[in-house]
């Protein structure tokens, strides 16, 4: 049993890894656009687009996140880890579920701008 709770152990710092990739890159992205506005105007839909995007990556790399947590709280020996674990699972969980509502309310309201 122990070589299974070494195994997810490894397997968490991979997740954990994925996550923070998955953020540096739509940061970085994110980032080159915004820098590239301080230049040169950036339109209204070009930076509705970055920000969508970014949103989509941040949203990514807290589903990596929680799942490392879900797999850490399988292999937790404590109440005490249990219940942070939990309380930063139910953190993630509603900053992705509010996320991808803002998402999706932007995307709405650009559908309505865009017809006419």
């Amino acid at each position: 049993m122990s070589w299974l709770v070494a195994i997810t152990e490894h397997v968490i710092v991979a997740i954990d890894a994925f996550a923070l990739i998955t953020v540096i890159i739509g940061t970085v992205e994110a980032f080159m656009v915004m820098l590239r506005g301080v230049v040169r105007p950036i339109e209204r839909e070009a930076r509705w687009h970055t920000y969508a995007n970014y949103g989509r990556w941040l949203v990514a790399g807290l589903t990596f996140q929680l799942a490392a947590d879900i797999l850490e709280t399988s292999i937790t020996t404590t109440w005490q880890a249990v219940a942070r674990l939990g309380a930063v699972a139910a953190i993630r969980t509603f900053l992705n579920y509010f996320l991808e509502r803002d998402l999706s309310t932007a995307r709405e309201r650009r559908g309505r701008e865009a017809t006419p």
